[in-house]
């Protein structure tokens, strides 16, 4: 092994930011670096951390997309004696790694709820006599605050504690100033990965299975948000030109269970209701048509395949992350966009007809982001194990 890296992971509602980490810590497993992944989220199916060793915190999830209210493992909220509990927890696996590199996913760049934690886990790292490379891991888009004082102290954090934040997208498709014009004050902190996609998902494509051959896909990501696209898809599959072909919705892990089985049990005749797939790319490489929302990871599917799709953003509350990306690539001719605000069954009906008449032209954009992540952590290590050399 050439260095040892503690990635810090908490997911809250869906799974992007679990299957984005994943793809980065199995990449910088495979660049030989000891990885430990600490986990502060349930665990997902279909979402594995091979090869890396994991520390599992007690976990803790968003009751609803507001975001507002933490619950744990059973359901009640989290109060101040979890919290330290936890707390404890994580410094004391700090203390036993001990990494060469402490990379943390999404903060200060969002998890403020988890300062709680993450700023003694900063206080202790930045004190040690041979302390840790201090790294930010966020996306390729980032969710201002409606107060600015927030956007400033976000700002603030990261030029206090962290020595580089990798954003893992492509500068010259969607800088992250876009999002987020705070950023441009920390500019020489930034470090584009490209965008991280799993390198597993291209080898299932070049096997050229038949899966999904001449379907509908509609898929959904970890569904927690995903009830409105799907029972609009089902409603407008009549509606369109593609009404005599079979449609899969694959719903994800965390729709409930009772939606779930309202729809699968009142699923007409040639749709397929399933949970999970792992090979969604796959089934959207052969599809005739992929619909979906515009989440990191799902977007990286359709760019992956180059599959004819629709997407369609979520953006309830103060979501501004999907529409921003999925706007992106409409304005390249990538994908046709259906804005959460337009959904009916006769709105995507008519881009279903509109966008099988229409070519895609996809960007060219960087999709090397996880093995480019690991060769820039594994200098980083490197660095540090040189300057413990020379104390």
């Amino acid at each position: 092994m050439s260095g040892r890296v503690m990635f810090y992971v908490q997911s809250l509602l869906g799974i992007g930011h679990l299957k984005r980490a994943s793809n980065i810590a199995r990449a910088m497993a495979a660049a030989r670096l000891d990885v430990t992944v600490v986990l502060g989220g349930a665990c997902v199916p279909g979402v594995n951390f091979d090869g890396c060793g994991r520390v599992l915190l007690p976990p803790v999830r968003a009751r609803d997309e507001t975001f507002s209210v933490l619950i744990d493992e059973n359901d009640a909220p989290i109060d101040d004696a979890w919290r330290d509990r936890r707390q404890a927890r994580l410094l004391a696996e700090f203390e036993t790694i001990r990494p060469d590199v402490l990379l943390i996913e999404q903060f200060p760049f969002g998890r403020r709820q988890f300062r709680f934690e993450l700023l003694p886990l900063l206080r202790r790292a930045r004190t040690l006599p041979r302390r840790p490379r201090i790294v930010s891991s966020v996306r390729d888009i980032l969710v201002p605050k409606a107060d600015p004082r927030k956007n400033a102290d976000m700002i603030a954090a990261a030029r206090a504690w962290f020595d580089s934040v990798l954003v893992h997208g492509d500068r010259a498709f969607l800088p992250l100033d876009a999002s987020f014009p705070a950023v441009a004050t920390i500019a020489d902190r930034l470090i584009y990965t490209g965008y991280v996609v799993d390198p597993t998902d291209i080898d299932r494509v070049a096997r050229d299975r038949e899966d999904g051959r001449g379907e509908v896909i509609v898929s959904a990501g970890g569904g927690a948000v995903a009830e409105p696209l799907l029972r609009t898809a089902l409603a407008a599959r009549p509606l369109s030109r593609l009404a005599e072909h079979p449609w899969r919705l694959v719903t994800g892990v965390h729709l409930p269970d009772a939606v779930f089985d309202a729809i699968a049990w009142n699923a007409p005749p040639g749709a397929i209701v399933e949970r999970w797939r792992n090979d969604v790319t796959v089934l959207m490489h052969n599809a005739i048509l992929s619909i979906s929302q515009g989440g990191y990871n799902t977007v990286m599917d359709v760019l992956t395949t180059r599959a004819r799709a629709i997407i369609v953003p979520f953006a309830a509350g103060n979501e501004t992350e999907q529409t921003l990306r999925a706007r992106a690539l409409a304005a390249e001719g990538a994908v046709s966009i259906v804005e959460a605000g337009d959904l009916s069954p006769q709105r995507l009906a008519e881009v279903i007809d509109w966008t099988l008449e229409t070519a895609p032209t996809f960007p060219a954009v960087d999709l090397s982001g996880a093995e480019s992540t690991a060769r820039i952590v594994a200098g980083m290590c490197g660095s540090a194990m040189t300057a413990r050399m020379t104390d």
